[in-house]
């Protein structure tokens, strides 16, 4: 079974407060409007006495529903939040992607740097050293030896 809301038996018992004093003084055949001020002062006061709790409860209930705890999530939020995720992932891809490349250009230039100093260190070892063979080299020592 279903709780009764606060605001419903807090009304309730507002009415009945100011109702009950209205019948008592319309049967002492007092005047009818002056009845109806007199009894929504006596109202007044009792439901002040007597209705802490639940009028304290109606502003609680009335407070939480004006300032929810979670914050309301409207339906374009999350389609819109949903598109900027992915241009940013696009983006990191995109600059992932051109960084690799840059990286791999880097790793080119550096090997074709190295393979022509190489090259380089290569040729200045061959003009530095004498042009000797092994047959000329043996024939000048038996040239010499005769």
């Amino acid at each position: 079974m279903k709780a009764v809301p606060s605001w419903l038996s807090y009304s309730v018992y507002r009415i009945l407060m100011f109702a009950v004093p209205l019948a008592v003084l319309l049967m002492l055949s007092i005047v009818w409007w002056v009845s109806a001020i007199v009894a929504a002062l006596i109202g007044l006061c009792l439901s002040y006495i007597f209705l802490q709790k639940p009028r304290e409860q109606v502003a609680l209930d009335l407070y939480t529903a004006r300032h929810p705890t979670a914050e309301v999530v409207h339906p374009d939020a999350e389609s819109e939040d949903a598109a900027i995720d992915r241009a940013a992932d696009a983006d990191a891809a995109a600059s992932a992607e051109a960084a690799s490349a840059e990286t791999a250009s880097a790793e080119a230039e550096a090997a074709e740097a190295a393979d022509a100093a190489g090259r380089a260190t290569t040729r200045a070892a061959a003009s530095a050293a004498p042009v000797t063979t092994a047959g000329s080299g043996a024939s000048e020592r038996e040239g010499r030896a005769q």
